[in-house]
């Protein structure tokens, strides 16, 4: 099991930055990759960025030059450093974990989600 523990989320005014953590405990050990997904209301869940264990990054087109994600090792956190924030941006940011659980195989864990909100 992995447990995931989100901070950094608010209210910021379009322009503005926001800085999101995640802390990960327990079975970390074989990690595949960390990142963030956001849920807009009525809206499905997308993936925002995403870091592997080998450092490799991947981001959404939407937030690609304005967000940048990051991970600790020796802290098993990973930030998500969001600048020129759009009231778009406005959603629920969920942590999430991959660890290999066999071959090829791997499960995902999340966090309880932080409130990002962007006013116009």
């Amino acid at each position: 099991q992995v447990h995931l523990v989100e901070s950094g989320g608010g209210l910021v005014q379009a322009g503005g930055s926001l800085t999101l953590s995640c802390a990960a405990s327990g079975s970390i050990f074989r990690l595949r990759a960390m990142g963030w997904y956001r849920q807009a209301a009525g809206k499905q869940r997308e993936l925002v960025a995403t870091i592997t264990s080998g450092g490799n990054t991947n981001y959404a087109d939407s937030v690609k030059g304005r967000f940048t994600i990051s991970r600790d090792n020796a802290e098993n956190t990973v930030t998500l450093q969001m600048n020129s924030l759009k009231p778009e941006d406005t959603a629920v940011y969920y942590c999430n974990h991959q660890t290999w659980v066999g071959p090829g195989q791997y499960s995902d864990y999340w966090g309880q989600g932080t409130q990002v909100t962007v006013s116009s």
